[in-house]
C-alpha cells in the first residue's frame, strides 16, 4: 500500500514536473531558434523582414570630413556621443566616396544604396565611421596595409578616440583586406560581407577577433570556403558566426524606397520594362545578375532615364543585390551591428 501510494506520488511529481518542465523547454527553444535566425538562418535576409528604405534616415544626417592623407581619400563623421568606431572597406571598383551622399562638404560623394544605409545606420546607433579608399581598383595586401593602418591609427588619436572599441567591414575585396588587417590590428571584431578571407594565407591565432561572415549561399564556392574557415577558425579558439542573404523579389516601388531621388513613377517603370524584357520572372525574380543583362541599352530605348544617368549605378547595385549572388547589403546592418556590439567588452 505504502508502495502504491510512493508510485502514484512520483507519478503525480512527474506529471507536474513535466507539466513546468514543458514550457521551459519551449522558451529555450524559442531563444534558441532566434539566436539561429539572427546569425545564421535565412529570414534575416529576406527582403520584406529587414528592408531599410532610404526615407528612414534622410541625406541631413550626413556631415562628413574628407582629408586627403598618404595618397588617398579619407572620408569619416563622429556622433556626438560615439561608442565605437567602424571602419569600412569597400570593394574593386569602390571608393571612399561611394558612402556618402553628394554635399557642400563632399563634392564627389556619390552615395550608392546599400553603402549609404549602412553608415547612416551606423551613426545613428553611434557608430564613428572611417572610410578609406583603395589606391588601385582592389586592395592590396602589401604596402597598402601598412599605409591604412597608419592613417587608422593617425585618425583615432586626431580624434581623441583611442579608448573607443574598433570594429571593421570589408565587402569583396575589402573582406580580404580587413581579414588579412585584422592580424595586425586590434579589432574588437571584424564582419567579413561576400569574402570568405584570406585565411589560408595568415597566420591565426586565439586572439584574432570574432568574425561574422555575411556571404550570399549562391555563391557555391565561396559558400564552401567560409564553412572551412569558419570551422578553422573555431579550432583555433576564435568565436564566428555567419549571416545567409537570400534572394528577393522586386516590386513596383523597389527602385523608389532604396535610391534617393529616385520617384515611385521611374521605379514603377522600371520594374515593367524590366519584366518585359524578361530580366525577372512573373514573381518578380531577377532571373540572373543584373551584371549579366543587357539592362542599360533597354532603358536607354525606353527613354526611362535620361536626365538622371547617374542612377545607373545605383540601380545595377540594387539589382545585383535582389539576385544575391555577390553584392554590397545593408539589408542585414542591424544583425551585424548587433554582433559589433555584443564583442565590445
Amino acid at each position: 500500500m505504502l508502495m502504491r501510494g510512493y508510485k502514484q506520488t512520483r507519478r503525480w511529481h512527474a506529471i507536474q514536473n513535466s507539466r513546468v518542465a514543458l514550457p521551459v523547454s519551449l522558451i529555450l527553444i524559442c531563444v534558441l531558434f532566434l539566436f539561429f535566425l539572427k546569425y545564421n538562418g535565412k529570414p534575416e535576409a529576406s527582403f520584406g523582414l529587414t528592408n531599410v528604405k532610404w526615407t528612414s534616415f534622410p541625406s541631413s544626417v550626413f556631415h562628413p570630413s574628407l582629408e586627403f592623407v598618404n595618397g588617398t581619400d579619407v572620408i569619416w563623421q563622429i556622433p556626438d556621443s560615439p561608442k565605437a568606431v567602424l571602419f569600412l572597406a569597400h570593394g574593386c571598383n569602390g571608393k571612399a566616396a561611394n558612402f556618402w551622399d553628394r554635399s557642400e562638404n563632399c563634392p564627389n560623394c556619390i552615395g550608392l544604396p546599400e553603402e549609404r544605409l549602412i553608415v547612416l545606420r551606423a551613426l545613428s546607433r553611434n557608430f564613428a565611421v572611417l572610410t578609406i579608399s583603395s589606391t588601385d581598383r582592389c586592395w592590396s595586401m602589401g604596402r597598402e596595409k601598412e599605409n591604412v593602418k597608419r592613417i587608422i591609427r593617425w585618425w583615432v588619436e586626431k580624434n581623441s578616440l583611442q579608448k573607443l572599441p574598433l570594429t571593421a567591414m570589408g565587402a569583396s575585396s575589402g573582406g580580404y583586406f580587413v581579414s588579412a588587417l585584422a592580424a595586425e590590428m586590434r579589432f574588437c571584431s571584424i564582419t567579413l560581407m561576400i569574402a570568405e578571407g584570406v585565411f589560408d594565407a595568415i597566420n591565426i591565432t586565439s586572439d584574432y577577433p570574432p568574425t561574422l561572415f555575411v556571404h550570399m549561399p549562391k555563391d557555391r564556392r565561396r559558400k564552401e570556403l567560409i564553412v572551412q574557415y569558419m570551422e578553422a577558425l573555431r579550432k583555433n579558439g576564435v568565436k564566428v558566426a555567419e549571416i545567409r542573404c537570400m534572394e528577393f523579389p522586386l516590386n513596383l516601388h523597389f527602385f523608389s524606397d532604396r535610391i534617393p531621388g529616385l520617384d515611385q513613377r521611374i521605379s514603377a517603370k522600371l520594374f515593367e520594362l524590366f519584366q518585359k524584357k524578361g530580366f525577372i520572372d512573373v514573381n518578380g525574380y531577377m532571373k540572373s545578375d543584373g551584371r549579366a543583362v543587357n539592362w542599360k541599352e533597354a532603358i536607354r530605348e525606353g527613354d526611362i532615364l535620361s536626365a538622371k544617368s547617374e542612377w545607373t549605378s545605383h540601380i545595377q547595385e540594387e539589382m545585383n543585390l535582389a539576385f544575391a549572388y555577390h553584392e554590397m547589403t545593408s539589408l542585414q546592418i542591424e544583425q551585424i551591428l548587433d554582433w559589433f556590439e555584443s564583442h565590445m567588452s
